[in-house]
């Protein structure tokens, strides 16, 4: 005989090992597989941990992910300019260009990025940050300390955003709700129990960063008209409006081509007479006769102060509140802080109610749960079917609780919630350990047809198949750590759904082997005590009718 080769060595050593494994797996199964008691208890054990975990195990949506891109929003006070809120834009991109991790800064002043409105008083930016592998910070640890470092500029409120998981649900990372006055009150009651409430949600722990743009403050003008002077001097009240939004915020006209190139024609007084909100009343309307009439004969102005934007919810005058969930705390935790403290703090006649991604994660609810369920019970009648029988499906199904019990008890191990990512994870791992669960229940099967008992027919399903189920198993369990360890783009999500499956994998398994072959036992036992019934009472009935017959 030649000389064995290394490899062969180590086959042959593996081989050795491996049966030994499997002899101290059979002498297990000898012991345990005829024990109703361990059966039920595992099942109840797992049932109830499983329970625990998911009560314990934070909740989320879909998860914020590193996009490589922070919103900043700007809030200079009511009535400033946009010169002045430009300035504060500058100052914010000079504190922020320096840095390694920032490849551009845009801004723009003028405009809200939460409400998505314009206004003079508002300025949005969007900072581009360098690739994952480029920096070591990831955007919520680069949010805090652009804030530190933008801490010195004054007169604005500078706030720095993630984008939203979703585009098109939100305008920024978070929850978002808005508070509904249904009393139909005065908006400074309004704006007083909305500063109240933020105050309140800020001192729950679950909660990180609550404010709101909602500000009645804003000094504005209120153009009053005297309908009867207008009708006297034969001014048409829609016309004369026509003609002073012309003058003082522009009216396009017209289009014309010069040199290659298309113009528009836009209409507007000229800036010598728009220098300050009483021009407009030195300005002049055409009557029914073609007369010139001064604004100031039938117009009056009044100074006022008021919300620049008044937004409605549901038809009812809102405000939009806007915030995140605080470290160590997940998006359901803080959407159950902001409803007890709006049960809490809210007097009678407001309310809130959700809006972008936020709604539709209430919206979803347990939708992941009733998914589950239905497909449990296709893979039930699908089983059902292929074995002929109605309980031995059983075994497979209740095999699962100890997977689910793993995939929650990992995810909490690591610190990621139960999202979207993670439900998903659950419904991979019923087609996964349900293969385990019918390789063992298939041999049993088929060991039963050749006369040998129950429990014998259990032990040799589950050795004979022990290589194969931890051959697979392990290998798809290796094939996932690189999704647990995942950085960069989407790697918050890789690795939900790759410690979710993993560990459900991990612990399915090994409690597996064990479990299902004591709950063929226990259902085959059930199914032959069916099966013999029923045949006792077709003889009785075929011995009745041969009796009379």
């Amino acid at each position: 005989e030649g000389k064995e080769s290394w490899l062969q060595k180590f086959f042959n050593g593996f081989n050795a090992k491996y049966d030994a494994l499997a002899g101290k797996y059979s002498n297990v199964l000898k012991t345990i597989a005829n024990r109703k008691v361990v059966t039920y208890g595992s099942l109840v054990l797992f049932f109830g941990l499983t329970y625990g975990m998911l009560a314990v195990t934070p909740t989320g949506f879909i998860p914020n992910e590193d996009q490589g891109m922070i919103y900043v929003n700007v809030t200079t006070p009511p009535g400033a300019t946009v010169d002045r809120t430009s300035e504060i834009m500058d100052q914010v991109q000079a504190a922020l260009l320096p840095l390694e991790e920032v490849e551009t800064v845009s801004t723009l002043a003028g405009y809200s990025l939460l409400t998505e409105t314009a206004g003079a008083s508002y300025g949005m930016g969007m900072i581009n940050l360098a690739s994952w592998g480029e920096r070591e910070k990831g955007v919520d640890e680069l949010m805090l300390d652009y804030s530190e470092r933008t801490s010195h500029i004054k007169g604005a409120d500078i706030q720095f955003l993630a984008p939203p998981p979703v585009p098109g649900f939100g305008n920024a990372s978070g929850f978002e709700l808005r508070l509904q006055d249904r009393s139909g009150g005065t908006l400074d009651n309004m704006a007083l129990v909305n500063e109240e409430f933020i105050a309140a949600l800020n001192e729950r722990p679950e909660i990180e960063g609550a404010f709101t743009n909602f500000d009645p403050t804003f000094p504005q003008f209120l153009l009053s008209v005297d309908h009867d002077k207008a009708a006297k001097l034969g001014i048409s009240v829609d016309y004369a409006m026509e003609t002073l939004q012309s003058y003082i915020g522009s009216y396009y006209a017209s289009n014309f081509i010069r040199y290659g190139q298309m113009y528009k024609v836009m209409i507007q007084a000229s800036p010598e007479y728009r220098t300050s909100p009483e021009s407009l009343l030195d300005m002049y309307a055409k009557n029914k006769d073609g007369e010139m009439v001064p604004y100031s004969n039938f117009v009056s102005l009044e100074r006022v102060y008021g919300p620049e934007q008044l937004t409605r919810y549901n038809m009812f005058n809102s405000a939009l509140i806007s915030g995140d969930a605080a470290p160590g705390y997940s998006s359901g935790d803080a959407i159950k802080a902001v409803e007890e403290v709006a049960l809490e703090t809210l007097p009678r006649g407001f309310d809130i109610d959700w809006s972008g991604i936020t709604r539709e994660q209430i919206a979803s609810g347990n939708q992941a749960v009733y998914i589950f369920l239905i497909c449990l019970v296709f893979v039930y009648l699908l089983l059902a079917a292929q074995y002929e029988s109605y309980m031995l499906p059983l075994p497979v199904i209740l095999s699962l609780p100890a997977g689910i019990f793993g995939s929650y008890f990992f995810l909490n191990l690591v610190g990621l919630q139960n999202d979207i990512y993670a439900q998903v994870s659950l419904v991979m791992l019923i087609g996964l350990l349900g293969k385990n669960a019918i390789l063992i229940i298939e041999i049993a099967i088929q060991n039963r047809a050749k006369g040998l008992s129950i429990l014998q027919s259990a032990i040799n399903g589950g050795v004979e198949r022990l290589r194969p189920i931890l051959m697979t198993s392990f290998a798809f369990i290796c094939g996932l750590i690189p999704l647990t360890i995942a950085s960069g783009a989407g790697a918050i999500g890789n690795r939900t759904i790759g410690t979710a499956a993993a560990g459900g994998m991990l612990i399915g398994t090994i409690i597996g082997v064990f479990l299902i072959p004591g709950l063929y036992v226990v259902f085959e036992t059930i199914d032959t005590r069916l099966k013999e019934k029923k045949a006792k009472r077709l003889q009785i009935n075929t011995q009745t009718q041969e009796v009379h017959a």
